[in-house]
């Protein structure tokens, strides 16, 4: 597939799923309930423009991508009108706003991983430039991608701190961008909860490599630091323990599956993206551990060699992502190596078969 097409399709990326903000909008606390709802209305209203709209190529015709990134930050000032004002430019030293800082610092780290591991120049491997807005809406709690740009809320302070403060959570929505440009993977089923899988997955590569950890030093959590000190849990995510990340009175029991014996069959979630991509995530998670050393090197470019190779289907479900990220194994490592072994090893813990 050509790296550089436009995507015909962007779909509207939150990283906190309706699923939980549904679960808070009923309860009891008046005030945690209106922002929930509020968020999720608001959310809803992106995500109608969104379809009905569709990204340009930005890219100029015959200009040569750069390996240093172009980034800018905006601010919104508790508005909702994109992308705001412009508050750092590439180039331009920190300031005095924290949340400012870490968005420009997330979108060079992800800028980093991408091109410092897989060779990839921007989300669209043709220099695009990375903008960000900050400070977004009163209390808003979510954070998202919309297929042109990243946009942070602040959180209410409350159940969810500033959306910033995660840089997996920045590298998730960006990679967003990536599958966007690349195999473009439809937002539904199984090929939707894959797309979040992406997400997850290079967002946790990106702050592992961000921290110089190895696979058995990294947290394999999704949105550590984000939750607020009341609430009962770690994360929005577990790759290492799916299912796990939280156990709360506001926002319940983290439904993640780990294998696929427990599955969730819904009509939610767009058919449970952010529910079930808890099994390709602890699949990549088990091939990574197996593997050892630094996740990126061996088991990421696995899985950007099957994302980027052109075979992915837009519908792809589990196990044509399985069958080919053992092919991309085969291919860039050998037959029979612990590449091969650990990645089949991975699928079959997960339950995703790996014959046609």
């Amino acid at each position: 597939m050509d790296a550089s097409r436009t995507p015909r399709h962007p779909v509207f990326c939150t990283v906190v799923p309706p699923h939980l903000l549904d679960r808070i909008a009923r309860s009891e606390d008046a005030r945690r309930a209106r922002i929930a709802l509020s968020t999720l209305e608001r959310d809803s209203l992106l995500r109608t423009r969104r379809r009905v709209t569709t990204v340009q190529g930005v890219a100029a015709l015959g200009a040569a991508a750069s390996d240093d990134p172009n980034r800018t930050v905006y601010d919104a000032q508790h508005g909702t009108r994109l992308p705001g004002t412009k508050v750092r430019a590439e180039g331009d030293p920190a300031g005095k706003d924290a949340t400012v800082n870490r968005a420009y610092a997330g979108l060079g780290a992800t800028f980093e991983l991408f091109l410092k591991g897989f060779g990839r120049r921007s989300i669209d491997d043709s220099g695009l430039a990375l903008d960000a807005t900050v400070h977004y809406g009163e209390d808003y709690n979510n954070a998202f991608w919309d297929g042109q740009q990243m946009v942070f809320g602040d959180g209410d302070g409350d159940l969810f701190l500033d959306f910033t403060v995660s840089l997996d959570v920045i590298g998730h929505e960006l990679t967003h961008g990536v599958t966007q440009y690349t195999a473009n993977l439809e937002y539904y089923g199984q090929s939707g909860a894959l797309n979040e899988s992406m997400s997850d997955v290079f967002g946790s590569l990106i702050k592992q490599y961000s921290l110089e950890q190895t696979a058995d030093e990294a947290d394999w959590l999704i949105g550590a630091g984000l939750l607020g000190p009341e609430v009962s849990g770690v994360a929005l995510r577990s790759m290492k323990a799916p299912g796990t990340a939280y156990d709360d009175d506001e926002l319940g029991k983290d439904p993640q599956p780990a294998t696929m014996d427990d599955y969730v069959r819904t009509s939610r979630d767009n058919g449970g993206v952010h529910i079930n991509s808890g099994i390709p995530n602890h699949a990549f998670y088990l091939a990574a551990t197996e593997l050892g050393g630094k996740a990126w090197e061996r088991a990421g470019q696995i899985w950007y060699d099957t994302l980027t190779g052109g075979e992915l289907a837009a519908d792809a479900d589990f196990a044509d992502f399985a069958r080919l990220s053992v092919a991309a194994a085969v291919s860039r490592y050998g037959d029979g190596g612990a590449e091969h072994q650990a990645l089949q090893k991975a699928w079959s813990t997960v339950g995703v078969p790996l014959a046609g």
